[in-house]
C-alpha cells in the first residue's frame, strides 16, 4: 500500500512542480518563458567557467578510484557498516556520493546488474543516491567558479548532511524492505 502510494507520488511530482510553477508565474504576470531563456543563457556562461574544475574534480575521483584507495576505505569500513544494517556492497557508493554523481551511478549499475534493482542493496543504493549531494564537486566546482576559497562552513555542513542521508537511507530502507 505504502510502495503503491510512493511510486503514484513519484510519477506525478515533477509534472505537478512543473506546472503549478508556470501556473503561479501567470497568476503573478511574470514572463516565465522569457525568463526561463534568459536563465538558461546565464547557466551555458556559468557552465564554460567551471569547465576547469570539473576536469580537475573527474580527475581527482578516477585516481581516487583506480588506485584502489576507496575498496582499501570501503575494507576498513565494513565492521561499522554492519552494525548499521548496511551490506559491505553497498558502501563504495556511500563513499562516492558526495564527491561524484556519475562515479556514484557507475557504481549503482554494477550493483543492479549483480543483485537486481528489486534487492535490499539494490534499492538502498537507489534511496543513497538520491539522499545525498555531491558535496565535494559542488564545492570543487561551484565555488571554484566564483573565486570562493575560504568554504566556511560549507564542508562540515554537507558532510554532516551526507552522513545523515546515507543513515537515513539505510534505516528507512531496511525498515521498508528489510
Amino acid at each position: 500500500m505504502l510502495i503503491n502510494l510512493i511510486e503514484v507520488l513519484s510519477v506525478l511530482a515533477i509534472p505537478f512542480l512543473i506546472l503549478f510553477i508556470v501556473a503561479y508565474g501567470a497568476i503573478k504576470k511574470v514572463k516565465v518563458y522569457e525568463l526561463f531563456v534568459e536563465g538558461a543563457k546565464e547557466g551555458f556562461n556559468v557552465g564554460v567557467r567551471i569547465i576547469p574544475f570539473l576536469v580537475a574534480m573527474l580527475v581527482a575521483i578516477g585516481v581516487f578510484r583506480s588506485s584502489g584507495a576507496m575498496d582499501f576505505l570501503a575494507t576498513l569500513l565494513a565492521p561499522l557498516t554492519n552494525l548499521i544494517g548496511m551490506p559491505a556492497e553497498a558502501l563504495p557508493v556511500a563513499i562516492m556520493r558526495p564527491l561524484s554523481g556519475s562515479g556514484t551511478l557507475g557504481l549503482i549499475s554494477e550493483v543492479m546488474k549483480t543483485h537486481g534493482p528489486d534487492s535490499l542493496i539494490g534499492r538502498m543504493v537507489s534511496v543513497i543516491m538520491g539522499s545525498g549531494e555531491t558535496t565535494f564537486y559542488v564545492l570543487a566546482v561551484y565555488f571554484g567558479s566564483v573565486s570562493i576559497s575560504k568554504t566556511r562552513h560549507a564542508v562540515p555542513a554537507g558532510i554532516i548532511a551526507d552522513i545523515v542521508g546515507i543513515l537515513m537511507s539505510v534505516w528507512i530502507v531496511n525498515w521498508m524492505f528489510g
